[in-house]
């Protein structure tokens, strides 16, 4: 199990950018593959973006695919959310997720996947 502590929400103008972090507990974060997901008021939580242990794959949500980047430093315990050309749409409450995998190529596409949640950032973008 990790702790998970997200940084970096706010309010943005359309167009605009932001840069999410989720650091994590523990000394094998290189062992977790990890994800970000959002939710807005009345919706259920959705897939955003996801990377594997070791970094080399990751997949996006095709609403924000070409727009953000997902990253992480396994030295720093770190995962990132580059948001560029943000939209409305894009308004949400932002939950970094990890997952304990031995195949550190794996990734996980669903909110089932993952066992471990932070606790969320607030994303809003005016228009």
């Amino acid at each position: 199990q990790v702790q998970l502590v997200e940084s970096g929400g706010g309010l943005v103008q359309a167009g605009g950018s932001l840069r999410l972090s989720c650091a994590a507990s523990g000394r094998t974060f290189s062992m977790y593959a990890m994800g970000w997901f959002r939710q807005s008021p009345g919706k259920s939580r959705e897939f955003v973006a996801a990377i594997s242990g070791n970094g080399d794959r990751s997949y996006y949500a095709d609403s924000v695919k070409g727009r953000f980047a997902i990253s992480r430093d396994n030295a720093k315990n770190t995962v990132y959310l580059q948001m560029n050309i943000l939209k409305p749409a894009d308004t949400a409450v932002y939950y970094c997720a990890a997952v304990y995998r031995s195949d550190r190529l794996w990734v996980g596409l669903t909110s089932h996947d993952y066992d471990d949640w932070g606790q969320g950032t607030q994303v809003t973008v005016s228009s």
